[in-house]
């Protein structure tokens, strides 16, 4: 594990204009992915980024609230689906709402995700946990029930755009390059939780041993080396980049390393198990708080998965980046 060096200096790019609530990640070259963990974060290469400013947490709900009220926004799950682009969807089914998490009372695949998601009527960003849910006093918590297009509505609001995968990958990792975890290589170092995730026998039994069931304020936990929270657990983050089963070989090999990739293509992103359903895919990042030891270990910066536009759920959610062609 090293230290990454930034390859861009503060200075005059920097500016003294620094973005409410942002945190400035400077450029450089990284290690990006693994080789030691689930196949879609394979080959370990190495890519580089420009400096740019990133959330210093995930949008919050209060944030959300804001942006609604100034543009009147109304996010994907609380319109009905267009029976068009669900073709052999019973027409009962196709009703407002999104997916939560609810925990059953027993399973028996861990590969059969349908035992504790439930697609709730009524559930959005405003009623997490279904419709007799509400967000009264979660204003400091990471929104959810956030589809792609909410998210980069929201970023174009405030002037900013959704993170590259590889801009994500290199904020999370907070300067340390080849870590396991964003904050080192020891998941719980002497003994303290880093950050809100599932410990116990998912989807049965969780421990709380962080304090937390579900969602957490979005400072609960540590920031990482570069002052950035909640990169890892709370909730998945959306990013630009269309999904693909994994990453394109160490571009130092072609003799040059790109800057800013939007790596995938939108054709080669669908889901292959329901292919007469062409919904694209985009990478999201960081896991949430329902990964577990014995399920979805990706609460690590390098850990990816695939998630479609449409879709929207209890445990994602995303923050914004501002680039400094934007902020100049």
């Amino acid at each position: 594990m090293t230290m990454l060096g930034p390859d861009v200096e503060r200075g005059d790019r920097m500016g003294d204009r620094q973005p409410d609530n942002m945190v400035w990640i400077p450029g450089g070259t990284f290690r990006m992915g693994s080789d030691h963990h689930y196949p879609e974060e394979a080959p370990a290469h190495r890519v580089s980024v420009d400096g740019f400013w990133i959330d210093r947490t995930p949008i919050t709900n209060r944030q959300f609230k804001r942006f609604v009220f100034a543009t009147g926004h109304k996010t994907y799950a609380e319109i009905p689906p267009d029976p068009k682009d669900y073709p052999g969807a019973l027409p009962d089914m196709l009703y407002a709402g999104s997916l939560v998490f609810v925990h059953p009372p027993s399973t028996f695949d861990l590969r059969d995700w349908s035992q504790w998601w439930t697609f709730m009527k009524g559930a959005d960003w405003r009623h997490p946990y279904g419709p007799k849910s509400n967000i009264n006093t979660s204003d400091n918590h990471p929104v959810v029930h956030v589809s792609h297009s909410d998210a980069l509505a929201y970023a174009k609001w405030a002037g900013k755009d959704l993170p590259t995968e590889a801009e994500w990958e290199f904020a999370a990792r907070g300067g340390l390059d080849g870590a396991e975890f964003a904050w080192g290589d020891e998941f719980t170092p002497g003994g303290a939780y880093m950050a809100n995730t599932w410990q116990g026998d998912f989807p049965l039994h969780n421990l709380h041993l962080d304090g937390y069931d579900r969602t957490s304020p979005v400072e609960a936990f540590p920031a990482n080396g570069y002052g950035v929270h909640d990169m890892i657990g709370n909730v998945w983050e959306w990013t630009s980049d269309w999904f693909s089963s994994k990453h394109e070989p160490d571009a130092a090999k072609a003799c040059c390393i790109p800057q800013n990739p939007r790596g995938g293509r939108e054709d080669a992103s669908y889901d292959p198990c329901q292919p007469n359903i062409k919904i694209p895919r985009k990478v999201i990042k960081g896991g949430s708080h329902l990964c577990a030891p014995n399920y979805c270990r990706r609460y690590r910066p390098a850990a990816r998965h695939a998630e479609a536009i449409d879709t929207s759920t209890s445990h994602l959610g995303f923050r914004c980046v501002k680039r400094i062609q934007a902020a100049e």
